[in-house]
C-alpha cells in the first residue's frame, strides 16, 4: 500500500481563503503598536491583541498550541522569541517583539511579528541601538520575502536572508547580526505551522520548491551579540546567553500564478519589497 502525502501546494482558492485570517492577524498588530507605551504590562498587550481577533470573527491560533493559553508572545530585550505575557512593566527603550495570529472560523490562519521600541529622550543611545537592529531584521526578512518571486528552492530565500545580514552590519558591534538558527520559518495553512521548513541561511539542502501554491512565513530572529541562547525556566522563552537584545519580523506570503502577495500586510509587502525591485501582485 501507497503513504499519502498532503501536498504543500495549495489551490487558488484555497490561497485566497488564507487573506482573510492575514488580515484579522495584521489589524491585531497594529492594535498592539498603537496601544503600547512605557508602564504597560505584556499581558495587556495579549489582551489588546485577543479583543481584536475575535471582534473580527476570529479566534488566537496560539492558543491552539499545546500548553499555550495565550494570544501574543510577547518578547523583551533579551528575550527573543515565545516570550510568555504576564506582568512585566513595559520600560522606555525596550525593543519588544510581538508574535501573533489568528485562525478563522474556515479554518484558514495567519502567523505575523513585529518588533517595537520604546521611546526614551534619557537614553538615546540604546533607542538607536534597538531601532537598528529592528531595522536590520525587518529588511532582511523583506529580502527573503523578495527572493521568492524569483527562487527555485527555499534554499535560495535562506540565502538570501543570510546575504542581507552580512552585508549589512550593525554599527554598534560593526558585525554582523547573530542568527537564530534552531528557529524556522514554516508552511502555512490549515494549521499555523505546516510543511516545508524554511530556514533563515544558507543551507547544503535545497529545500522545498518555490511555485504557485506555495505559502510559507519568512520569520527572521536576529541578535545584536552571540548566536547563542538559551530557553528560560517557564519551559518558552528564548533568551540569549550574553544578555544582548534580539528583534523578530514576520510575515505570511503566498507564492501565485502572477507572482507573490503578502497576506499579512495591507499593500501585500508593495512597500517593503519596493527597495529590492519586487512588485506583489494581487491574488485573483
Amino acid at each position: 500500500m501507497g503513504v499519502f502525502r498532503r501536498s504543500i501546494y495549495k489551490t487558488p482558492e484555497q490561497l485566497r481563503g488564507m487573506l482573510e485570517p492575514g488580515r484579522i492577524t495584521r489589524e491585531a498588530l497594529e492594535a498592539v503598536r498603537g496601544a503600547i507605551r512605557p508602564g504597560m504590562t505584556t499581558l495587556e498587550l495579549d489582551a489588546i491583541a485577543e479583543a481584536s481577533i475575535r471582534a473580527a470573527g476570529a479566534h488566537p491560533n496560539f492558543q491552539l498550541v499545546p500548553g499555550y493559553r495565550h494570544t501574543i508572545c510577547v518578547s523583551v530585550n533579551d528575550e527573543v522569541v515565545h516570550g510568555i505575557p504576564g506582568e512585566r512593566v513595559l520600560q522606555p527603550g525596550d525593543i519588544v517583539s510581538v508574535d501573533c495570529g489568528a485562525e478563522t472560523e474556515e479554518g484558514w490562519n495567519g502567523d505575523s511579528a513585529i518588533s517595537i521600541v520604546l521611546p526614551n529622550a534619557d537614553d538615546p543611545e540604546t533607542v538607536a541601538r534597538h531601532e537598528e537592529l529592528s531595522r536590520i531584521t525587518e529588511q532582511s526578512m523583506w529580502a527573503g520575502i523578495a527572493s521568492l518571486a524569483t527562487a527555485r528552492n527555499l534554499g535560495e530565500t535562506g540565502a538570501a536572508i543570510e546575504a542581507y545580514i552580512e552585508a549589512n552590519p550593525h554599527a554598534s558591534t560593526g558585525e554582523p547580526l547573530g542568527i537564530l538558527r534552531d528557529y524556522v520559518g514554516h508552511g502555512i495553512g490549515r494549521k499555523m505551522h505546516e510543511s516545508p521548513t524554511l530556514f533563515h541561511y544558507a543551507t547544503p539542502q535545497p529545500g522545498a520548491r518555490v511555485k504557485p501554491g506555495l505559502c510559507v512565513c519568512v520569520e527572521p530572529m536576529m541578535v545584536i551579540g552571540d548566536e547563542t541562547v538559551a530557553v528560560a525556566e517557564d519551559d518558552w522563552t528564548v533568551v540569549t546567553v550574553d544578555g544582548t537584545s534580539g528583534a523578530h519580523w514576520e510575515h505570511s506570503v503566498a507564492v501565485h500564478d502572477g507572482g507573490i502577495w503578502v497576506l499579512t500586510a495591507s499593500d501585500g509587502g508593495a512597500a517593503g519589497l519596493a527597495p529590492f525591485g519586487v512588485t506583489p501582485v494581487p491574488l485573483s
